[in-house]
């Protein structure tokens, strides 16, 4: 095989694998990228319209959400999942964090007795379910549901549409979880 065929299907190749992850995570954001964190207990999912909200709490009998954008009144997402819960009769709650930004130990350890203490079934959500929700979902699968480290951490993959990525904004969730790990005395 020529050098030109063989750049030629590298390239066919790559464009290939990007196209396929472009369909894959795209394909996440348009099915609200819901999964099953936790048996019974804890949901991940992107932003929930009001009707994905309902066919959640409908499904899998949802009783908190946690909404890891913060309080934003006026804009249209926020005021209609306040509305979604209250109609729903669930517990809302806000809790902010960026996922540009690495959470602090003290902020973790917030988020953490907040899921732990929420009435479950519990749905975990951010803008796109991927990064702040993952991070989240790693906490809670090795802190409060005692799964072991290797698979919790499956939570903050591709798989969700997490990219880890060193030196993308996403990336400070990844360094949080391993600042986190040190803490708790995990081996990373």
């Amino acid at each position: 095989m020529g050098a030109k065929t063989a750049i030629r299907r590298s390239a066919w190749t790559a464009g290939a694998l990007l196209l396929g992850s472009g369909v894959y995570l795209g394909g996440l954001q348009l099915t609200g990228n819901f999964h099953e964190v936790h048996a019974g207990t804890l949901y991940r999912s992107a932003q929930p319209s009001a009707g994905a909200l309902a066919d959640y709490v409908k499904r899998h009998g949802i009783k908190t959400v946690i909404n890891l954008r913060g309080a934003h009144p006026g804009r249209n997402w926020y005021d209609s999942e306040i509305a979604a819960s209250e109609s729903l009769g669930i517990t809302h709650v806000d809790f902010a964090m960026s996922d540009r930004v690495e959470l602090s130990f003290d902020r973790s350890m917030e988020l953490l007795a907040l899921m732990r203490d929420a009435e479950k079934p519990l749905l975990i959500h951010c803008k796109a379910g991927a990064d702040r929700t993952g991070l989240a979902s790693v906490l809670y699968l090795q802190q409060v549901a005692g799964v072991d480290e290797e698979r919790a951490e499956w939570q903050l993959s591709p798989i969700y549409g997490h990219l880890n990525i060193p030196l993308t904004g996403p990336y400070a969730m990844d360094e949080t979880w391993e600042s986190l790990e040190k803490d708790f005395g995990l081996p990373s």
